[in-house]
C-alpha cells in the first residue's frame, strides 16, 4: 500500500498549483516555510526497526499457527496471546513460527517494493517499506511506503498504483499452491471447539483447494501455516485494490478517471458500511479507515495526458486480481470468545 499525498508533506507544490513562476520583484516577502528535506539515512533505519520488531510479531504468530497446526487444530482464542508471553521465556518456540513469517514478510516486502522500484523508474522519492507491527493474531497490519514528491502523470500513477498488488499477487500464488498441497485432512476441524477460529475463501483459494484436493471439502481441509500466510497476501491484496481514497485502487481509478475519484471513495465506503451489517462486521473498521486516511487525491502535475491500450488490459488484470482475492466474510470470530 503505497501512502502518500504528491509531496509528502501535507503541502500542494507551487508548480501544481500554478504553470508560471511570479517575477523575484513581484514575488510576496513572506513565503511558506520550506519542507524538510527527505533523509534517506533516518528513514532507512526507521524502516529496519519496525522490520524486527514485526519479525518477532509475525514469529509469534506463525507459531501460534504451527502449534495448531500440529495439534491438528484450527488457532483458537483461548490462547492468543499466549505464543507472545511464551517466546520470552522461551525464545525456541519462535522457530515454529518461521514458515508463516517468511512467506508473509516476503509478500508484504515484495507488494512495498514493487511501488518503490516502480517510483525510483520514474525519478519520485519514496520512503523505504514501512511495516506495521501488531500483537494480533496474524502479527502485523500490513506495510506501506510515503512518496515523498509530486507525482507527473497519470502513467507513473497508474504504474505505481499497479505495481505493488500485482507483483505481491506473482509471490502469493506459487506460495498458496505450495501450502494447498502440503494442508492436511482433519475431519471436522471447523467444528472442533467453539473458540476456534473460521476463515473465509477467496474464489482463489477455493479454486486450488478444489484442484490439489479433490472430492475434500475444505472445512475439513486444515491449511499449512505457509498456506494461512497466503491467506492473509490475498486479502491485503484485495483490500489494497479497493477503488477509493489512498490505496493502490484508488491510486488506479485517479489515473483512469479522476473525477469520479472522490465519488468512488464514498461509494465503497458506504458498500463496506452495509456488508457490516449482512456479511461481517469488521467492514465497519475498514470503512472508517478509508475514509480517515482521505479521501482527496493528490494532484498530478500533468492529468491530462491519456493512458495508452496497455495500461488498461493492466486495469482489466487488476480488476480480476480483486475478484480472485476478495472475499465478504474474511474471518468469522467466536462469540464470546473472551
Amino acid at each position: 500500500m503505497s501512502l502518500g499525498n504528491g509531496n509528502g508533506n501535507g503541502r500542494v507544490p507551487v508548480e501544481i498549483i500554478s504553470q508560471e513562476t511570479p517575477p523575484r520583484e513581484i514575488a510576496p516577502r513572506k513565503m511558506r516555510k520550506p519542507p524538510r528535506p527527505y533523509r534517506a539515512g533516518r528513514s532507512l533505519a526507521i524502516a529496519l526497526i519496525l522490520f524486527s520488531i514485526t519479525i518477532f510479531s509475525t514469529l509469534a504468530a506463525g507459531a501460534d499457527f504451527s502449534l495448531a497446526y500440529a495439534r491438528g487444530e484450527m488457532p483458537s482464542f483461548d490462547d492468543f496471546f499466549h505464543v507472545y508471553f511464551l517466546a520470552f521465556s522461551d525464545p525456541r518456540v519462535l522457530l515454529a513460527g518461521l514458515p508463516f513469517a517468511f512467506t508473509l514478510m516476503g509478500i508484504l516486502l515484495a507488494h512495498e517494493l514493487g511501488h518503490f522500484f516502480t517510483c525510483r523508474y520514474y525519478g519520485m522519492t519514496a520512503s523505504y517499506p514501512y511495516f506495521i507491527p501488531f500483537p494480533s493474531l496474524f502479527g502485523t497490519m500490513g506495510a506501506f511506503i510515503r512518496i515523498r514528491s509530486a507525482i507527473t502523470n497519470r502513467k507513473a500513477l497508474f504504474d505505481v498504483g499497479i505495481s505493488g498488488p500485482v507483483v505481491g499477487f506473482l509471490f502469493t500464488v506459487p506460495t498458496l499452491i505450495f501450502g494447498i498441497a502440503h494442508s492436511k485432512l482433519v475431519l471436522s476441524v471447523a467444528a472442533a471447539s467453539n473458540s476456534q477460529i473460521a476463515f473465509g475463501e477467496p474464489m482463489l483459494m477455493h479454486a486450488a483447494m478444489s484442484w490439489l484436493h479433490p472430492g475434500v471439502l475444505s472445512q475439513d481441509l486444515l491449511l499449512h501455516p505457509v498456506a494461512r500466510a497466503a491467506w492473509i497476501g490475498l486479502f491485503v491484496t484485495a483490500m489494497n485494490l479497493l477503488p477509493a481514497g489512498q490505496l493502490d485502487g484508488g491510486h488506479i481509478l485517479y489515473a483512469l478517471a479522476n473525477r469520479i475519484h472522490k465519488r468512488a471513495t464514498f461509494i465503497v465506503a458506504g458498500v463496506l458500511a452495509v456488508l457490516a451489517f449482512t456479511e461481517w462486521p469488521g467492514w465497519a473498521v475498514w470503512a472508517v479507515l478509508l475514509l480517515a486516511i482521505g479521501y482527496h487525491h493528490p494532484p498530478l502535475m500533468d492529468r491530462h495526458e491519456p493512458l495508452d491500450r496497455k495500461r488498461m488490459v493492466w486495469a482489466a488484470v487488476g480488476l480480476v486480481i480483486f475478484v480472485l482475492s476478495f472475499m465478504p466474510v474474511p474471518i468469522i470470530i467466536p462469540r464470546p470468545w473472551w
